[in-house]
């Protein structure tokens, strides 16, 4: 199963980093839950290289250029791909794209120590994922606390009824649903409006993955989704910011129809 082998090379990476970063060294954030609490479907949109479904995606594309691109054509926030070896995503790439776009930006790898948050901070994150597959429930727990103490926010992932209700057992107060099973790699998007009304709305509800046309979003808005994460149907555009304002426009609808 490509999860298991992505935790895997994960869990050796973070050994090999633990004393590269300076976690004390730590910025002060940006509101990335304020930010997708806006009227209408907020758009996370997500910078990354490659990934292991869909191959190279943009090969000339830079963070710097992308974060530009994403601030001026309405994002609410940014994801970034810091994961090397499965997306060719670094560090850098996230704190160029925190420069330029002015915006609250995720830091989405696949975090499965506490040292991962402390770095995240420490080059610049002002979000974190933490996928509920991933993690025993106690550790999820402490995760979420320690965000909670860096003054960090963290997109709780789930693909199902169960590891919903953990996320939300657990504290999440933003809780993904990945239209994408981790396992499989298949996508499947309705899962995430089918899931939605699990999630009180005290919590920002974001849906992730598959999400490439207006009408997707438009259903998603009928839904009560409050964001949406969409990273390869804008990279794969020939205008990325085009198709960015596009989705953001379909994203106003909710409040436009309220």
């Amino acid at each position: 199963m490509i999860l298991d082998e992505i935790l895997a090379n994960k869990r050796q990476e973070v050994a090999r980093r633990r004393h590269e970063v300076d976690v004390d060294a730590l910025p002060p954030p940006r509101l990335f839950a304020a930010a997708l609490r806006q009227p209408g479907v907020s758009v996370i949109a997500e910078f990354k290289r490659r990934s292991p479904s869909g191959g190279t995606i943009r090969q000339d594309a830079t963070p710097s250029d992308i974060g530009r691109v994403y601030a001026a054509n309405g994002a609410a926030a940014m994801s970034v791909l810091t994961d090397e070896r499965y997306f060719g995503g670094t560090d850098v790439d996230l704190q160029k794209a925190r420069s330029t776009s002015g915006l609250p930006v995720l830091r989405k790898d696949f975090v499965v120590d506490a040292y991962q948050v402390y770095e995240a901070r420490a080059i610049g994150a002002d979000a974190v994922l933490l996928i509920v597959r991933a993690l025993e429930d106690a550790m999820l727990r402490s995760l979420l606390q320690l965000t909670r103490d860096l003054g960090m926010a963290a997109l709780v992932e789930a693909h199902s009824e169960d590891e919903v209700r953990r996320a939300l057992n657990a504290g999440a107060q933003i809780v993904g649903v990945n239209n994408r099973d981790l396992d499989t790699l298949v996508t499947d998007v309705s899962l995430a409006p089918r899931l939605r009304s699990l999630v009180p709305a005290s919590c920002v509800f974001v849906a992730e993955s598959g999400v490439s046309t207006p009408e997707h979003v438009r259903v998603l808005a009928d839904h009560g989704v409050d964001a949406v994460l969409i990273g390869e149907a804008l990279l794969r555009a020939d205008d990325p910011g085009a198709r960015l304002a596009e989705l953001v426009t379909a994203g106003a609808y909710r409040s436009a129809a309220a």
